[in-house]
């Protein structure tokens, strides 16, 4: 049961990287970004890529896919997002699904839908004994990477002044304009930390899962009911219940493996009959 527990949150350290982004973009901007599965495949993809064609190892990509990515994600805001922003929020959750679609299109167009091996760094080929089991070393970084990453942020959204103007900004950027800051100043440095986050998400996902197109599309589902759950906007709330539904799924496989497909999304119904606004979801989410 504690490996499986482990397995869960080696599963949530995914879930709770991709939720924040999300809440993040969602909170500052309203937009629902349906392309985030679509960045996560494309982190996967990038380092592939650098060590096939360039033999760019692990750890230059997990520094360099996440930056190159975020500069793509300011680009799309730029160029499209802000644009559309002044219209019907329809408009820009239609576009961030059909550049979800152009993207997994473009990568199928040149690997095919086969999915592509990325060998595990050699630092972390073996396993380490946690007491009482032992556990793949690479998991184990995987869990570690993700804790420290979202400390990290919830140390800089609540430890520092441009957090705090971020946190304001995207928790109630109506009052923070009355107040005098300019919120759309922030609104596209912000969108490419989301989108940089689901590269990262990305980079740690190729060593251990399958490396083809339709990993994003076959997460981001998930993903959003862990959203949803935490609470819309809900940077806070986002983290935990992406660690959270990581570990209950995880359990749920081993305990009712019928419910495994499910799981998430009757425990997502349940909480909103309850909550609407999600667990920690308020008029000011944090």
């Amino acid at each position: 049961m504690l490996q499986q527990a482990f397995n869960g949150l080696v599963s949530g350290a995914f879930y709770a990287l991709l939720a924040l982004g999300l809440a993040v973009i969602f909170g500052m901007l309203g937009v629902v970004n349906f392309a985030h599965g679509a960045f996560y495949m494309l982190g996967a993809f990038g380092s592939y890529v650098l060590l096939d064609s360039f033999g760019v190892n692990f750890w230059l990509a997990l520094i360099a896919v996440p930056i190159v990515l975020g500069l793509v994600g300011i680009a799309v805001e730029r160029l499209f997002i802000r644009r559309l922003a002044v219209l019907d929020p329809l408009y820009n959750f239609l576009f961030t699904f059909g550049l979800a679609l152009i993207l997994q299109d473009l990568v199928k167009r040149e690997y095919g839908v086969q999915s592509q091996p990325y060998p595990r760094p050699s630092q972390l080929a073996g396993s380490i004994d946690l007491g009482l089991f032992s556990y793949p070393a690479y998991q184990v970084f995987v869990l570690a990477i993700s804790v420290l990453v979202c400390v990290a942020v919830w140390v800089v959204l609540t430890r520092t002044r441009v957090g705090m103007i971020v946190r304001a900004a995207t928790e109630r950027p109506e009052l923070t304009r009355a107040l005098g800051i300019d919120v759309a100043r922030w609104v596209t440095p912000v969108f490419g930390f989301g989108i940089a986050l689901a590269g990262l998400a990305g980079v740690l996902a190729a060593p251990m899962r399958a490396v083809n197109p339709l990993m994003g599309g076959d997460l981001i589902i998930t993903v959003f009911a862990v959203v949803v759950i935490g609470g819309l906007g809900s940077i806070f709330g986002s983290v935990a219940a992406g660690f959270g539904i990581g570990l209950i799924s995880a359990l749920g496989n081993l305990y009712v493996p019928a419910l495994s497909q499910t799981l998430v999304f009757i425990l997502m119904a349940v909480v909103l009959l309850w909550r609407p606004a999600g667990l920690f979801g308020r008029e000011e989410a944090f």
